[in-house]
This record gives structure tokens, sequence and C-alpha cells, in this order.
């Protein structure tokens, strides 16, 4: 084999094997840190009531419900089986 193949494999396999090393040390303080320091859940978030729905919607959530069905019934090519019914904000 030529001189040059014969650095480069050597090259490679001295990156492989610093690669494999700092891979094993990492996993090695990883392992230490989760025995020193084990996890802990947070608490689950308090559950919030939700508020009842209201019965009738204003005339201006209307005019909002009307409008967006109207431009996406326009989008979808003009097809009648668009129906919104309720709007609610996040």
């Amino acid at each position: 084999m030529s001189p040059i193949i014969l650095a480069s494999m050597k090259v490679s396999l001295l990156a492989l094997g610093v690669i494999f090393l700092v891979l094993g040390i990492l996993i090695g303080v990883i392992k230490t840190m989760t025995r020193l320091i084990p996890y802990k859940a947070p608490p689950p978030p308090a559950v919030k009531p939700k508020a009842a729905a209201a019965p009738a919607l204003s005339s201006e959530e209307d005019d909002h419900i009307a409008a967006i069905q109207a431009v996406m019934s326009h989008h979808l090519g003009g097809t009648g089986n668009l129906s919104v019914t309720q709007i609610q904000s996040k």
C-alpha cells in the first residue's frame, strides 16, 4: 500500500478512537450526574375549572363567524358544506 493510504487510515482510526473516548467520558459523566442529582418530576399543574359556555353568541361574534365562513367557503371553491358554529379565544 502507498504511504498516503496508510497515513490516512491511521488518522481515521485515531479520529474514531478519540470520538469513542469522548463519548464514553460523556456517558460516564451523565451517569454520575444522575446518581448525584436524581431527576425530580415537577408537580402537575393545578386544574382550572372551565367556565360555562355562553348560551347565546353576541352579534359581534355572529358577524365574525359569518365573515370567516364566507371567506373559507370562497377559498374552498364555494362549497356550502362549511359550517363555523363557535369561535373560542385562548
